[in-house]
């Protein structure tokens, strides 16, 4: 008898490929697609979706809880080649117990940065005040812009016209500095954890009108933007995270930067975007959740917190 995983992971791959295709992601590199799947176990699961950026062993242990078919995590819990699968592995040991328990792991990783309406432009609907969640109405509030890609992608599916790898924003009218951080701390905030960023400007500029630095380009990444973003001709860097070195030329060359934490740019998009989109395509057959537990690694401590 053919083992196989369950039907309802079946549909749940293929609706995150029709959102995201596989085609687009940054095959030089990423390690996108259904990574782990794992034997049907007849009325064991929920038809039921966790979507994650990290596959941690707190996250596994609460789709076990939850009793999800299927994990979609942003970022790829198997990146390199395996030599072997071990308990000793604390990464290896959550895949074990999840294929233990039948549920199975789908990463899309860089398609969703790439895709038309995907990470990167939700990032961009930040910063030019458009709305952040599926189907709403764009307002008056919304910032007059030009937008563009900084990698684009050939060859790429039928209707994903526009996809591509980073983003530029041009405003018709400069920003102040202050306002974009503000837009950014408010869209990027999970429940009541601190959204801290760090804000780099150049050396000349005194303290007290830094926020009032106008800013009439942007060249946005998700993550981690050192490679995407070096060398564009724009007044302010949005991304992740960049090196010390990456920061230093950038202020050097008269830029400012902001940088967020890496995952920090890419969680809210999840209750944001994907969930929504998912909940669409799969038709509504399906619970999706956010997990309560994924987290970027890094807390933002301040100085007159004592219980943190």
């Amino acid at each position: 008898m053919s083992t196989t995983s369950s039907p309802f992971t079946q549909a749940v791959v293929a609706a995150m490929r029709k959102l995201y295709p596989e085609k687009l992601a940054d095959s030089s590199f990423d390690n996108t697609g259904l990574l782990l799947e794992a034997p049907h176990r007849e009325n064991h699961l929920k038809d039921s979706v966790l979507l994650t950026v990290d596959l941690t062993k707190g996250v596994a242990d609460e789709a076990i809880r939850r009793k999800d078919s299927i994990i979609v995590t942003y970022h790829p819990i198997i990146f390199r080649g395996l030599k072997a699968v071990t308990l000793a592995n604390s990464q290896q040991s959550s895949l074990l117990r999840l294929a233990q328990e039948g549920i199975s792991v789908y990463s899309p990783h860089t398609a969703v940065d790439a895709a038309p309406e995907g990470l990167n432009d939700w990032l961009a609907d930040i910063v030019t005040n458009r709305p952040l969640k599926k189907n709403q109405p764009i307002g008056t509030e919304s910032i007059d812009h030009e937008r563009s890609i900084i990698n684009p992608i050939k060859d790429i599916p039928d209707g994903f016209e526009g996809a591509g790898y980073g983003r530029i924003v041009r405003f018709e009218q400069p920003q102040k500095l202050g306002d974009l951080v503000a837009r950014m701390q408010s869209s990027l905030q999970i429940g009541d954890r601190i959204s801290g960023l760090s804000v780099a400007v150049p050396q000349f500029i005194p303290r007290g009108e830094k926020s009032s630095i106008e800013i009439s380009s942007i060249g946005i990444c998700a993550g981690s933007g050192g490679s995407m973003l070096n060398g564009l001709d724009v007044d302010l860097l949005f991304t992740g995270e960049l090196s010390h070195h990456e920061a230093l030329a950038a202020v050097e060359q008269g830029k400012c930067v902001v940088t967020a934490f890496h995952s920090n740019t890419e969680r809210a998009y999840l209750k944001d975007r994907m969930q929504s989109a998912l909940a669409e395509t799969m038709e509504g057959k399906a619970d999706i959740a956010v997990s309560e537990v994924d987290r970027d690694p890094f807390d933002i401590v301040h100085k007159d917190e004592v219980n943190w």
